[in-house]
């Protein structure tokens, strides 16, 4: 016991002594003289697609039903039942870092991470290192829809639409599919399509893309869907901050359900979160919590954050280890459907109740980029490699939680690209939380 514990503070050591002389040898995310000029509002819509028939279809279903989606799929039909707070995803957003790939909200720097939305969505299937790449030559459209529906070409083509530069089809046509089903396991399946489609992905409302169809292809096989989620969301916001406006085509969703989990003091033992059946994501969505607080009013307390006034590790998330990078890589790349971008956990190790030390952070402005151009296939196919050997270590709490070094290194680094604390507010976060 007593060795096992020395091999973890030695190994912590290790990588901190790591990433401290990275972040000293290589520089910061953003160094003098390469300022981004973002704009101070960022006009952000959070528009969703209507999910009350998909909601009915699933009610519908008797218990066996559900279990076997659950079984296969994990907790994403919970999300249903999750509200859309357009004041606060708005006035979150314009908090959104593209530098450093996290929100800074103040004092607080926080970030949704693979280990988290993986607790959260919680598919016994998914195998954590075992990441979705887009193949360079892959099935056609038409033929992956052929295999998941079992209809004819004929069919196909017909349905087949074309939105922009991708194809889609229409989810009224799944939705007809799955209510003249017989077979549990496929109307399971399409249904799963359907919240990846509508929910998770939601690029052209009212249709299914092409991508979230072959990333879906691939959830058979094991594969974790979790990086490409965390992709398109970090990719969706930063694409927003950088134009000033658009709409976000992350999952709002799951993005809001951690926020909470972060924001909100559980007011209940998390005992609950070791029973088998629990489930963070209904848990969240069903909870109570002040509504009406204007937008102004979230950018206001969001803006003043301390470091006290958020939950750091969250009730339902229980780590062993963390993946703070992939070989050849000072941070963990994410590969999306539509394009790649990347993290660093290590900028927020007491989410994982772990001491907060200096992170490497050089690449992290510049590590985003669509699936387009002669060079995306080559860098896609050396991340892919990357993953096949990601680097952990194990949470270690010690104290203090912060280190001295950490706190002058961001009292001093750039950051020009979120709203600035009010030094005079001075008022308890439970009293602004008031409508």
């Amino acid at each position: 016991m007593e060795n096992c514990f020395l091999n973890k503070v030695e190994t912590n050591l290790r990588i901190r002594r790591w990433s401290e002389e990275a972040q000293y040898q290589k520089g910061d995310s953003i160094m003098e003289g390469e300022r981004t000029d973002l704009s101070d509002f960022t006009r952000i819509a959070s528009t969703q697609n209507q999910l009350q028939e998909l909601k009915y279809i699933w009610d519908q279903w008797d218990d066996d039903t559900k279990s076997l989606f659950f079984a296969n799929y994990g907790d994403l039909p919970y999300l249903l039942d999750v509200s859309i707070d357009k004041a606060l995803f708005r006035a979150l957003a314009q908090f959104w870092n593209p530098s450093y790939s996290c929100f800074t909200m103040g004092d607080v720097d926080i970030t949704p991470t693979v280990e988290e939305y993986t607790a959260l969505i919680q598919c016994p299937r998914f195998q954590p290192d075992k990441v979705y790449f887009k193949p360079p030559d892959s099935p056609v459209f038409q033929k992956r829809l052929l295999k998941l529906t079992g209809k004819n070409e004929q069919w196909a083509r017909s349905r087949i639409k074309e939105k922009g530069e991708t194809k889609c089809i229409a989810w009224r046509d799944i939705r007809d599919l799955i209510q003249t089903e017989t077979k549990c396991e496929k109307q399971v399946k399409m249904f799963a399509l359907a919240i990846y489609g509508l929910i998770v992905f939601p690029k052209s409302l009212g249709y299914i893309d092409d991508a979230v169809m072959e990333l879906f292809d691939y959830l058979d096989k094991g594969i974790t869907p979790v990086p490409a989620i965390l992709a398109e969301t970090f990719r969706s916001l930063t694409a927003c901050r950088r134009s000033g406006e658009g709409r976000f085509i992350g999952c709002a969703q799951l993005l809001l359900v951690w926020f909470h989990s972060h924001f909100w003091k559980p007011e209940r033992s998390s005992y609950r979160a070791c029973f088998d059946n629990y489930s963070p994501i209904r848990d969240l969505a069903h909870a109570q919590r002040p509504e009406n607080i204007p937008y102004d009013q979230w950018k206001t307390i969001l803006r003043n954050l301390r470091e006290g006034d958020i939950v750091w590790k969250a009730s339902w998330f229980f780590p062993n280890e963390i993946t703070y990078s992939c070989e050849g890589y000072d941070r963990v790349p994410l590969l999306g459907i539509w394009g790649a971008t990347g993290y660093a956990p290590l900028m927020v190790s007491r989410q994982y109740r772990s001491r907060q030390f200096i992170p490497a952070t050089r690449g992290l402005a510049t590590c985003d980029f669509p699936y387009k151009g002669r060079d995306y296939k080559r860098i896609v196919a050396a991340i892919a490699k990357a993953w096949k050997h990601p680097l952990k270590m194990e949470p270690f709490d010690e104290k203090p939680r912060v280190t001295p070094e950490y706190r002058r290194w961001r009292n001093r680094r750039i950051n020009d690209e979120v709203p600035i604390r009010d030094s005079e507010v001075s008022i308890p976060l439970e009293e602004q939380l008031r409508v």
